[in-house]
């Protein structure tokens, strides 16, 4: 498991060239807009702090340095999203990073050594931030929640972190890690008592679903669209609850919450968020007509060697090669996890 950084000084090269940007010029700078503003040098070894300049874009959206945050993940499209809580009441996008690699294949994370990254509902807590890290700075996803505990799963130490490298983690630039721990370490220190993570096989649209509907994963990944939808339509963080094998969002049972993941629910005596539940089951409608039908050949979207890489860092590696992107990357300059396989990522970033 291991994380890497954004490209600012490469990409700031490329930018200032006088020839006329190619395509693999314009996903760089896809990229550096997406990541940290940090460079390399501007990292030391004490825990990062909130910046003047991410202070100044938290005011702009309405947003306090203290209110909490909530964390999405989505691996074919190798981006980390970071909301936080604006004057509305509600959650609000403050930025998208690039993830630089994640390992394994679309699905979840069930055994040690599948190298996959996991797929689920996370809360990490304060003490799962680690400001000495290998990779920099990292925070603990939890993996194995208490639904894959119950299921059997195994694996430990699955992380969001720096560096470029992954055996199972989510792997970010120094500079962008650097920045989320900041965010997320101000929002506990602020009095949030964990922030929920949502790591996502791909951005759960009616499409994307109808792409992959011949995956052996659907089942799991319609539940997940569940907690998907509600946090989309009510911009509100969803209550996860585990039974019957799986996650439930939004009710409140009788005798309180189901302690048993692998049992039946108890019954159900209220539903939160009553007001959404129509635009979710017109959402899950419109699945059902999607998936309905012959199953397609195995996509190229299926085809993961090991897993994947933004498409801004893998035109730079095309371009520079693996050591000079580990250079610009992270300050500790770690191998690339295994970059023919990087390159060999199917998802062209539309």
């Amino acid at each position: 498991m291991t994380c890497f950084h954004p490209l600012h000084r490469a990409a700031q090269r490329v930018l200032s060239a006088r020839t006329a940007m190619s395509r693999t010029f314009v996903a760089l700078a896809l990229g550096v807009a997406l990541s940290g503003c940090m460079a390399l040098d501007d990292l030391s070894e004490a825990p990062p702090k909130l910046t003047g300049k991410m202070i100044a874009q938290m005011a702009k959206k309405g947003m306090k340095p203290e209110s909490p945050v909530l964390v999405r993940i989505f691996k074919q499209e190798s981006e980390l999203e970071v909301w936080k809580v604006d004057k509305s009441g509600t959650y609000a996008l403050l930025k998208t990073y690039p993830i630089c690699r994640w390992s394994g294949e679309l699905g979840p994370k069930t055994r040690t050594g599948d190298r996959h990254a996991p797929e689920g509902f996370y809360h990490v807590s304060a003490g799962m931030l680690n400001p000495n890290s290998q990779f920099y700075v990292s925070f603990n996803l939890g993996y194995p929640n208490r639904l894959e505990s119950a299921l059997g799963y195994t694996g430990e130490a699955l992380m969001v972190h720096g560096a470029c490298s992954s055996s199972g983690c989510y792997a970010m630039t120094d500079q962008g890690v650097g920045e989320i721990y900041a965010i997320v370490q101000k929002a506990l220190a602020g009095g949030q008592d964990k922030f929920q993570v949502q790591a996502f096989p791909f951005r759960m649209t009616t499409a994307n679903m109808a792409m992959h509907r011949g995956d052996p994963n659907m089942s799991f990944w319609r539940t997940m669209k569940e907690g998907y939808d509600a946090f989309e339509v009510t911009r509100r963080q969803p209550k996860v609850s585990v039974c019957e094998r799986r996650y439930v969002f939004n009710k409140e049972f009788e005798g309180g919450e189901p302690t048993d993941p692998l049992a039946a629910c108890p019954p159900v005596i209220n539903q939160l968020e009553p007001q959404a539940m129509a635009k979710i089951e017109a959402e899950e409608r419109k699945v059902d007509m999607a998936i309905t039908g012959s199953l397609p050949m195995s996509t190229a979207m299926t085809a993961y060697s090991d897993g994947g890489m933004h498409p801004s860092f893998r035109a730079l590696l095309k371009t520079q090669g693996p050591k000079k992107l580990a250079a610009s990357v992270s300050a500790i300059k770690y191998p690339i996890s295994r970059p023919d396989a990087a390159l060999a990522d199917p998802f062209d970033g539309r």
